[in-house]
């Protein structure tokens, strides 16, 4: 088993790297870093204090935790994480629990509803209190599954961006673990031994379609190592002259367009 400071390193450079290419943090910001309490968010919230130190507080973080009032919800080892290495951070109380459990349907999965009402909190609380950025803890199987559950149960071509300007255009939301695999941050968090809360939601929907699509990717990847990355550099490498969007190609005038090239 590899070090921590090897891991550190390696996550280390991805978040840098991912910082770099898509711009997600300038001198100045203020982030407000999302901790659900899971090992992503946790990672996500040790790298980018690690960053900050070293570069002198050229950005500041601030962390927001929602406890949506799930059976179980412990948050004393998280507030003593969060004390231990001075960062400032405050715990919403929001009881969206009861809505998703009385809206949705038995057998239907919560993630959806969960995540909009979540949402919504997150942007209100950033909105109200200034943040310039606000940062997920998404990692790279993240992106890549949601590019294939959106084409096998939407019929869409979309995933999750590295950096969004939300529509409302009031926020930008940045994911620094975007180049991080989900192998790495579960050996980091061993090691790191964090104050996981788990989430009791969701925990037993066991064929949510995002398990049966990870399943899917690993037992390709057991034949080539190359697929998950592969599909990641697929959503930078867009080819839209080989895709069928009628919004984006006047395919009923092509000829026309043709024409007027050939006679030019």
């Amino acid at each position: 088993m590899q070090s921590i400071e090897k891991h550190e390193e390696k996550l280390r450079h991805y978040v840098g790297k991912a910082i770099a290419d898509y711009n997600m943090i300038q001198t100045g910001d203020k982030v407000m870093v999302c901790l659900s309490g899971g090992k992503d968010s946790f990672t996500m919230v040790n790298i980018l204090n690690q960053l900050r130190m070293r570069s002198n507080n050229k950005f500041s973080l601030f962390v927001f935790t929602l406890d949506q009032g799930q059976p179980g919800w412990d948050d004393s080892g998280l507030k003593a994480w969060l004390s231990e290495r001075d960062l400032p951070f405050e715990i919403v109380n929001k009881d969206t629990y009861s809505i998703v459990k009385e809206k949705v349907e038995p057998g239907k999965t919560y993630c959806s509803l969960c995540s909009r009402l979540r949402r919504g909190i997150i942007y209100r609380y950033a909105t109200e209190h200034g943040f310039t950025k606000i940062a997920l803890g998404h990692h790279r199987d993240d992106l890549i599954e949601s590019l294939l559950m959106s084409i096998l149960y939407s019929g869409r071509i979309s995933s999750m961006p590295p950096k969004l300007l939300t529509d409302d255009k009031k926020h930008i939301v940045v994911r620094p673990l975007a180049y991080c695999q989900e192998k790495d941050i579960i050996e980091y968090a061993k090691l790191k031994q964090y104050p996981i809360i788990p989430c009791n939601l969701c925990g037993n929907q066991e064929n949510l379609a995002r398990k049966r699509v990870k399943k899917l990717i690993a037992n390709l990847a057991l034949e080539n190592r190359n697929i998950p990355s592969n599909i990641l550099n697929a959503l930078g490498n867009v080819q839209l002259s080989q895709l069928m969007d009628r919004k984006l190609w006047d395919f009923k005038h092509l000829e026309a367009e043709r024409e007027q090239l050939v006679e030019f």
